[in-house]
């Protein structure tokens, strides 16, 4: 049984897998999956975590110095990923080992390049391409199909695992 403290709210979530841990103010919209070894943590401000989105493997969320982390509707956050006290759009892809640092703002439809590092205050525009370090605008172009895949296949398996199936057939 996933660590779910008495102040997280759940509004009806496709999946949270048994190792997550989900501490404070924080909103898990529904159909929101969140996956292995998760951690949520927020003692101040709050976590609100957008209808559909997924929170992948070993990513960490917690609040900034004076600001909450909102991650939009539609999301893909994916492995190892560390949010702290930021604004992320709907339908926004953030990569694998990507950070995204205090007060910074990702706009809707953008990706977050996998190892990239948003620092504080950082702000993107809608259909951004974002990646190095410091993280910089690359591209300008609408993601939010590509993204919406992703979000699609993440809520399929939740599904499944939820129903205790963690393969996909053949």
């Amino acid at each position: 049984m996933p660590h779910i403290g008495p102040q997280v709210t759940l509004d009806n979530p496709a999946f949270i897998h048994e190792t997550a841990q989900l501490q404070g103010k924080v909103y898990v919209g529904p159909d929101v999956s969140i996956w292995t070894y998760a951690v949520t943590r927020s003692e101040q401000y709050e976590i609100r975590i957008g209808a559909r989105t997924n929170i992948q493997d070993f990513v960490m969320i917690h609040e900034g110095h004076d600001t909450p982390t909102l991650i939009g509707e539609d999301c893909s956050i994916t492995h190892h990923v560390t949010l702290h006290g930021c604004e992320i759009g709907d339908c926004c892809l953030i990569g694998i080992n990507a950070t995204i640092m205090d007060g910074a703002k990702i706009g809707a439809n953008s990706i977050v390049a996998g190892n990239a590092i948003v620092t504080e205050g950082a702000e993107f525009p809608e259909n951004s391409i974002i990646g190095g370090v410091p993280a910089k605008l690359l591209a300008t172009r609408d993601n939010r199909e590509s993204n919406l895949e992703n979000v699609q296949l993440y809520y399929s398996l939740a599904v499944r695992y939820a129903m205790g199936e963690d393969r996909l057939e053949d």
